[in-house]
């Protein structure tokens, strides 16, 4: 079997594998205070398996659990707290800390930053590195494990090529889900998930169905325009992610801005890929029905979730 082949089977191996899956695997935590050092706990979000299964949380020095029992003693909940498994079974571990002043708090922890420091209250002391790290983190794994996303931009790539009109309609694309992420993020913009979920299903549809003709429409001539547009709706994808997620009290705009930054470091990554790929095949003469035969791949598997995600509203 040939490199171009082997790549080629590995993308549609991938896309098999991907139908159902396309957000961060998120495992969270709930952590009240119930009085001054006590507290209740337990994984209220996981996986297929229970998060207890595959993590390991590590309580600050003077902290006992007992079952889902916290005591922390006079010091209270101050220290490293850490989760050991972070970045195997799951991409991140949301801590949700509910104090008995009636603050919460939520910290995120990865494979980057799988321990957080505590001050024994809502103080998040958080530095603005640590912040912008974790968050740049989940925005790269956010793009690379969103399947949905990483489709409808090799959608995007079969439909303008690896020209000069690439770069502008990647630019629109990114400003276009910049600007959603951020306003809704922020709260200024607020709609349901799961029409926005079926509209992104549908914009990979559409551009894999004009990526298959060679007719002059609105497409094709304006890819920008078009990509713009489709990247308000995916700009709402991402910020349901971050939502999930959670956003700190305390460099907010960093952890927004990072978060970004790291979708956009992930989706070059995808399309420097992609131009590799396409660096090997253009000039073979297999590349034409290889090409017919990913764009239909595609169609089909973005097909499957718009009807999934349509059932799923009208149901």
């Amino acid at each position: 079997m040939s490199v171009l082949r082997a790549l080629w089977c590995a993308l549609l191996l991938a896309l098999a594998g991907g139908v159902a899956a396309h957000e961060l695997s998120m495992a969270e935590m709930d952590l009240r205070e119930t009085s001054r050092g006590d507290f209740v706990w337990q994984w209220i979000a996981s996986g297929s398996k229970p998060a207890g299964d595959e993590l390991q949380v590590v309580w600050p020095a003077q902290c006992r659990a007992e079952a889902n029992t916290l005591r922390c003693g006079e010091q209270g909940l101050s220290g490293t707290l850490s989760v050991d498994g972070v970045g195997k079974a799951y991409s991140a571990a949301l801590v949700k800390v509910y104090w008995a002043d009636g603050q919460k708090r939520v910290y995120t922890l990865t494979s980057a930053q799988p321990s957080v420091q505590l001050w024994g209250s809502a103080d998040d002391r958080r530095g603005m590195g640590e912040i912008a790290v974790a968050y740049g983190v989940l925005g790269v794994e956010h793009i690379l494990s969103g399947f949905d996303h990483l489709l409808f931009v090799i959608a995007l790539l079969f439909l303008v090529g690896f020209g000069r009109r690439l770069l502008w309609t990647i630019t629109a694309f990114t400003g276009a889900h910049s600007l959603t992420l951020g306003l809704s993020a922020l709260g200024w913009i607020t709609l349901r998930r799961p029409p926005v979920e079926a509209a992104i299903a549908l914009s990979i549809v559409l551009v894999a169905m004009e990526a298959l003709h060679s007719r002059e429409t609105l497409s094709r001539r304006w890819p920008a325009l078009v990509a713009f547009l489709f990247g308000l709706v995916h700009g709402l994808g991402f910020a349901g992610a971050l939502e999930e997620i959670g956003l700190p009290q305390q460099h907010l705009i960093v952890a927004l801005l990072t978060f970004n930054l790291g979708v956009e470091a992930g989706q070059l990554l995808v399309v420097a890929l992609a131009w590799g790929i396409y660096r090997l095949a253009k000039d073979r003469p297999q590349w034409a029905p290889m090409r017919v035969a990913a764009l239909y791949a595609i169609g089909s598997v973005a097909a499957y979730w718009s009807i999934d995600r349509v059932v799923a509203i009208l149901a």
